[in-house]
């Protein structure tokens, strides 16, 4: 991977609702209405005029991405992406990438520098962390290198010091390649 594309790349530990990006990655439910985990951390930590909006925009589908308001966040957006519910098939892995694309997509059309994704469906949807961690990276990693962007910074930040880790070790193994 090229060094330019890997020195826009930041991993992380921590809470993703006190990041001082552009815009934060809300890994939310098709209704976006609010849910558990990141969701939840997200929409609290917003306040209830993020939910206002959110109510305005008609869900979103799984892989797809919408952008609202940051409220009461550091974050002057969040970017609202569905990830799939892991089932083991194929298609988990395309819908999981579409949201990473979709949203880095948004990114660019609001003209954003920064952005910063939690672990999208590995929590109560069940992802495997390692498989999660390698699309989240790769899409990513091709995204930057395909298109002339904005983009200067995207941080994978991580809860758990256990998803750190592996993304950490993920990113020094394609750095060396």
């Amino acid at each position: 991977m090229k060094k330019e594309i890997l020195d826009k790349i930041e991993i992380k530990q921590g809470d993703i609702t006190i990041l001082n990006v552009d815009a934060i990655v809300n890994a939310a439910n098709r209704s976006l209405l609010g849910g558990g985990g990141v969701d939840g951390a997200i929409h609290r930590a917003a306040g209830p005029k993020l939910l206002e909006e959110c109510r305005t925009l008609g869900g979103c589908d799984t892989g797809e991405a919408k952008i609202t308001k940051g409220y009461n966040l550091i974050a002057s957006y969040v970017i609202h992406t569905v990830g799939p519910v892991y089932s083991g098939k194929p298609q988990d892995s395309e819908l999981l990438s579409q949201c990473y694309i979709n949203s880095l997509q948004l990114a660019l059309e609001n003209n954003l520098n920064s952005i910063a994704f939690p672990a999208i469906s590995c929590g109560v949807y069940g992802y495997p962390i390692i498989e999660a961690c390698k699309i989240a990276i790769d899409t990513t990693c091709s995204f930057l290198d395909s298109r002339t962007n904005s983009l200067i910074k995207v941080i994978f930040i991580l809860f758990s010091s256990k998803d750190f880790d592996v993304y950490k070790q993920y990113l020094n193994k394609i750095s060396k390649r």
